[in-house]
């Protein structure tokens, strides 16, 4: 299952949303009002949201700049954050959010409309940035 976010312009440098996102804390302010918990654990974060389980996010890869890709610590749920950083000039960055799961098909019936509006509030609040 796969939910792409929409392409968004942050009037940051490629570099500063980079170094943001590669701050782990600094995605609690992306989070959307319905968080109840956020935990930054070395490199993984904890969050969860009203209504739905505790995910646990590990930094998995990161490409100077350009890329931070964010994964499932638990093995029952594999799917991966990814973020896409492109550079417009000095001040700043185009960023796209995308969602990539392997799910059986009850579980992303389940999942995707959540996921969605998830993915689009993290892109709105990167918006504001």
């Amino acid at each position: 299952m796969n939910i792409s976010g929409n392409k968004i312009i942050v009037k940051k440098s490629q570099k500063e949303l980079f170094d943001f996102l590669s701050d782990l804390k600094n995605f609690e302010k992306l989070m959307p009002e319905s968080i109840q918990k956020f935990e930054v654990e070395g490199d993984s974060f904890l969050f969860g949201l009203k209504g739905m389980p505790e995910i646990r996010l590990v930094l998995k890869e990161k490409t100077p700049f350009s890329n931070i890709t964010l994964g499932a610590a638990s093995s029952k749920l594999d799917f991966q954050l990814v973020a896409d950083i492109t550079a417009i000039d000095d001040n700043s960055c185009e960023a796209q959010l995308d969602f990539n799961g392997e799910f059986n098909m009850m579980m992303a019936m389940m999942v995707k409309k959540p996921l969605t509006t998830f993915i689009e509030t993290l892109t709105e609040n990167m918006e504001k940035l």
